[in-house]
């Protein structure tokens, strides 16, 4: 077992540059040079970067018999005819070292030294590589099924990367040797290892993919100029065209929706609602709130708000199921947005839920509520079947909450 070996055995298949390998080869030699004769500076340390071979030279002058007054720069003239009998005094006497008479307890420590610099450049290269690529996809085989993380194998490199369950989207369930897509978030060092994290909830994620699937994104024709996401549940992205011959909606949605299907399975049926994005503000908003048709919107440019009016059965639309909806549109447009319900001028009798306190829970209320039901004549304008849908109510409750809502209005007829 010597350095030559391990040197030998460490340069095959590694990613680091030869020339770096030498170097650090280089440096463990003259290390164990300086330990030895207590410097190096007489010393050529030879490696061959072709094949991995290895010389040691120790540099002397040569001197008159007698005349040596330090033997770690100077040689005798007899001494220096044993080595090579054309060698004359005055000129640089070489003489070859082998590592072998260095001891095997020091060679032993080299090694140890040179595997330790060479797993370090390694880790160093690896950290440099994965920090460039940040927000890329990547593809891995899980490997291992922990509590609080997956460990995933990069198909490409081989290497290690980690899939917290926090960066998983609700329903992902995956088994050792899956295949995984997901994005580089983060790559840090931790205790001298480099720890790459790897996401599938982070918006860079659904845009790496429509990347794939739209090649007019990818050849720069189309920009998502937004993204935002609810992972597993919605997402609202916002793309716009620098061709005008090109729908980048149409694009996006593909024929018969080919192209955004593929991406909505990945997502775990996350919906997605693909806009055209536009500087007009109150178009923007109106967009955003898709599939709700929006009737009227005012601006209040100063405080980012923005009242926005719709009919009574698109109300419920606009907020979306736990205001899913209405959350995405203000992220995308970065505008705090309040619904309210166009008044009918035919209907002038209607009653506020909060008004029914004293016999409906609150809680029942704030279901109603999540739903965009706040009066009695929107909840009673959906029927039995959209409203035990819609809600997490039981039948028991919500046939309750119909009677008490139906005999306020009889009664006031």
């Amino acid at each position: 077992m010597n350095l030559i070996e391990s040197f030998s055995e460490f340069k095959a298949g590694k990613n680091i540059d030869r020339p770096t390998l030498v170097r650090v080869l280089e440096d463990v030699f003259r290390t164990l040079i300086k330990k030895r004769y207590g410097s190096d500076d007489n010393f050529e340390v030879i490696v061959n970067t072709t094949n991995g071979d290895l010389e040691l030279w120790k540099v002397r002058e040569v001197v008159p018999d007698g005349e040596v007054t330090d033997e770690l720069t100077q040689i005798s003239f007899s001494e220096a005819q044993i080595i090579d009998e054309d060698y004359e005094v005055g000129e640089e006497c070489y003489e070859k070292i082998d590592v072998e008479d260095f001891g095997r307890r020091a060679i032993m420590a080299a090694r140890q030294t040179l595997v330790s610099r060479i797993t370090e450049l390694e880790k160093e290269d690896i950290f440099k590589k994965y920090k460039g690529r940040i927000g890329e996809l990547v593809l891995g085989e899980v490997g291992q099924i922990m509590k609080r993380e997956l460990l995933v194998i990069d198909d490409a490199t081989g290497n290690e990367l980690i899939l917290p369950r926090n960066e998983m989207i609700k329903g992902d369930f995956f088994r050792k040797g899956d295949m995984i897509k997901a994005v580089i978030r983060d790559v840090e060092m931790k205790n001298n290892n480099p720890v790459i994290i790897i996401s599938r909830t982070d918006s860079t994620f659904l845009e790496k993919l429509m990347e794939q699937e739209v090649p007019e994104i990818e050849d720069g024709l189309i920009t998502i100029k937004n993204i935002v996401r609810i992972p597993g549940v919605r997402a609202k992205v916002a793309v716009e065209s620098y061709d005008d011959r090109i729908d980048p909606v149409g694009a996006c949605v593909g024929m018969k929706g080919s192209r955004i299907h593929g991406i909505v399975r990945e997502l775990r049926n996350e919906n997605i609602d693909i806009i055209n994005f536009t500087n007009n503000t109150t178009l923007y908003i109106q967009r955003s709130l898709t599939p709700a048709k929006v009737s009227s919107i005012d601006l209040d440019d100063e405080n980012k708000r923005a009242a926005v009016y719709l009919k009574p059965d698109q109300v419920s639309l606009a907020i979306g199921k736990n205001g899913a909806n209405i959350k995405l549109a203000s992220r995308l447009t970065g505008y705090e947005i309040d619904i309210y319900r166009e008044v009918d001028e035919t209907i002038v009798d209607d009653v506020d839920l909060d008004e029914f306190k004293d016999e409906i829970d609150e809680w029942i209320i704030d279901q109603f509520k999540n739903i965009g039901c706040d009066t009695a004549r929107s909840v009673l304008e959906l029927s039995r079947e959209e409203l035990l849908r819609r809600t997490d109510l039981e039948e028991e409750t919500i046939d309750e909450v119909l009677s008490i809502l139906q005999s306020e209005f009889e009664e006031n007829q």
